[in-house]
């Protein structure tokens, strides 16, 4: 995702005077310059930068959904929302085969090894903000079996 494209998607929010979307991209937004400040980025966001704090802002969003009470439901309505509104932005996350596919094809040398450490190491630097960790981790344990 592209940084002007995402605070363009704001502005347009504004303009629509929908406040719940723009409140959501204003998040996303606010996260990324963060993250680009931390990392010394200011000037020339990445698009990977922005991916990453687009997946770290929606990781949260989901907690606050999950953990959220059943008698609130006004609130869990709205953090779903938000959730929504996030994963338009986030980037197109592989799944389960895509996976089993990269690691048995570019890491089959350290899955030999059945060191689980060291095959987590090598392929997460690979599919780091392509994949959900957790799922990750399911595909290397199955491979290890």
């Amino acid at each position: 995702m592209n940084f002007k494209t995402l605070q363009s998607e704001m502005i347009a929010a504004m303009k629509a005077h929908d406040k719940e979307r723009k409140d959501a991209i204003s998040d996303l937004v606010s996260a990324v310059k963060k993250l680009a400040i931390d990392e010394g980025k200011r000037d020339e966001i990445p698009d990977e930068l922005v991916d990453r704090a687009i997946l770290k802002e929606m990781k949260s969003v989901k907690e606050q959904v999950d953990t959220c009470p059943e008698s609130r439901s006004d609130l869990k309505e709205q953090y779903q929302n938000r959730y929504n509104v996030m994963a338009e932005f986030a980037p197109k996350q592989l799944g389960a085969e895509e996976i089993k596919k990269i690691i048995t094809e570019k890491f089959s040398d350290v899955i030999a090894t059945k060191n689980k450490g060291l095959i987590m190491k090598s392929v997460m630097g690979e599919l780091k903000g392509k994949a959900d960790g957790k799922l990750i981790n399911q595909v290397v344990a199955e491979l290890m079996k």
